[in-house]
């Protein structure tokens, strides 16, 4: 039966790693450990402690400090290797896991998949023409020299390439190989790691290339397999499950994907980002007697959702975006003015004939009242994060499915964004003001220009602009072939405002020249 000694490549979390290690050593199987010398001495006197009587445990003889993409990963794992063999000449498999890996196959059905096939678990894909590479560096990670490391001295890194691109001391590659890429977490049979431990032996110029080979752990083991063993006897896959998002990103698990991670066809899954799920799989892995059934595979679930978000059709829907729809049956009814007193009156002569709710400028006006939401109605800002979430609260608020809202004509988008909802009952009245001096000094004042007080005769240089400005923000919102939409102009017969003001209301025209009668709203007050 096969044995297995994983080679565990950790780096922080010493608890996680002694529980990790644990788990594994529970079921039968040997741990060879490397811990980053990069980790507080600390953390590695404590795992070595909690350790130290477990015969199925060894360490690498020399702690390596380890860098992303650079050689010092594939050194730290070439130590775990020749640890493993030296200390477990039983075991028949060497698997490389990290402090971020957890199985979600149990080991009887583990041991049980190595028995059944006498083959080498790992990714092995030609390195040009594969894709495997999303995004950044491709064959400039292979034909040029990387003495620095991209993260922490990404001017070193660019800079030393850039001098080799323009110098021309592009490399070839070693003599016979064939360069293959894949992913990182491979199980070896121990043939194969003693194969490829002679390789490197007899040709120290494959150790040479590969240090200053930019991310060798993900083509060092792949290509060197891939010459030492029969295609046969390659599996050609990963046997531990990860996602890679589009932009290089790994994709983290959580506790919510534990019936998902089982129903993959992988040993291990990797980026477990929840302890309480790393701990339920842990003791997964000690359970007898038990089968798994291939589900759905949650590498193209990521893919489609990923897809989905990018075409706009996300699905499901974020928290926030499913209270973003009014609700089908909702009527709302924008009342569209720049004059707030005009729209203020009017919507209270509405509201007092109809009974329709009539909630003010509260997108523009922080003074206009909304019912308690939780605080999301204490300022614009929150206001308009989400603004229809926030009126479809308005409306659970007043338990009524009317309502009328009083808004800018500048505001285009919030009209637009409104009309877009589902619900297709909602209308929209373009109440336009006069273009006086009276009236463009109110607009001057409402759009913090000028203070209230001042009378128009200080503002006549603004009036021109304040007219085009007007005039262009009017035309806009007729063009945008809004649903719906009503004009109401002060210069039109009271017939005529009674009929714009009839269909936006859905009332009898009747009613709305009761609404209407004098003094009309559109007559100033007078003391």
């Amino acid at each position: 039966m096969a044995k297995l000694a994983y080679l565990l490549l950790c780096h922080t979390a010493p608890q996680a790693v002694i529980d990790q290690v644990a788990r594994l050593t529970a079921a039968g199987d040997c741990v060879a450990l490397h811990f980053d010398r990069s980790a507080p001495a600390r953390d590695f006197a404590l795992i070595r402690k909690a350790l130290a009587g477990n015969p199925a445990v060894t360490f690498a003889r020399r702690r390596i400090r380890c860098g992303w993409g650079e050689w010092s990963l594939v050194a730290a794992t070439l130590q775990c290797l020749h640890a493993a063999l030296r200390a477990f000449p039983d075991a028949t498999h060497l698997y490389l896991i990290s402090g971020d890996c957890s199985p979600i196959k149990t080991a009887e059905h583990i041991r049980a998949r190595l028995d059944a096939r006498d083959e080498d678990l790992i990714e092995s894909v030609d390195f040009h023409t594969s894709g495997w590479i999303r995004t950044g560096l491709r064959a400039e990670r292979l034909i040029y020299r990387h003495w620095f490391n991209e993260r922490r001295q990404p001017r070193l890194f660019y800079g030393a390439l850039d001098l080799q691109r323009r110098l021309g001391l592009a490399r070839s590659m070693p003599r016979g190989l064939e360069m293959r890429i894949g992913s990182q977490w491979w199980c070896l049979r121990r043939t194969t790691a003693e194969a490829v431990l002679a390789l490197c032996a007899r040709r120290p110029e494959l150790i040479r290339f590969f240090r200053t080979t930019w991310i060798p752990d993900e083509c060092f083991f792949q290509t060197l397999v891939h010459h030492l063993v029969p295609r046969s006897q390659i599996a050609g896959r990963a046997p531990t499950f990860h996602i890679f998002s589009d932009y290089g990103l790994p994709v983290t698990f959580h506790a919510d994907h534990h019936d998902l991670l089982l129903g993959q066809d992988h040993l291990f899954a990797r980026k477990i980002a929840s302890a309480a799920l790393k701990a339920r799989l842990g003791a997964l892995y000690a359970a007898t007697g038990q089968s798994f059934a291939p589900a759905a595979d949650a590498a193209r679930l990521y893919a489609l959702q990923a897809g989905q978000g990018r075409r706009g059709h996300r699905t499901p829907p974020r928290a926030w975006e499913e209270g973003t729809s009014l609700g089908r049956d909702r009527h709302l009814h924008l009342l569209v003015c720049d004059d707030l007193p005009l729209a203020r009156s009017l919507a209270a002569r509405i509201a007092a004939r109809t009974g329709l709710p009539a909630l003010g400028h509260i997108f523009h006006d922080a003074s206009a009242p909304l019912p308690d939401l939780g605080g999301i109605e204490s300022t614009l800002d929150k206001r308009n994060r989400h603004r229809r979430a926030l009126v479809r609260l308005v409306f659970e608020a007043l338990g009524t499915d009317r309502l009328l809202l009083c808004t800018d004509p500048e505001d285009l988008a919030l009209l637009q964004d409104f009309h877009a909802d589902r619900t297709r009952l909602i209308r929209s009245l373009l109440v336009a003001t006069g273009s006086d001096e009276a009236a463009l000094a109110a607009r001057a004042a409402a759009l913090g220009l000028a203070a209230p007080h001042l009378a128009p005769e200080a503002l006549r240089p603004l009036f021109p602009a304040l007219r085009r400005d007007r005039a262009a923000g009017l035309a806009r919102l007729r063009d945008a072939g809004l649903p719906g939409l009503s004009v109401l102009d002060p210069d039109d017969s009271q017939a005529q405002k009674a009929v714009a003001l009839a269909h936006f209301l859905a009332i009898p025209v009747a009613e709305a020249e009761a609404i209407l009668a004098p003094p009309d709203p559109f007559t100033p007050a007078t003391d």
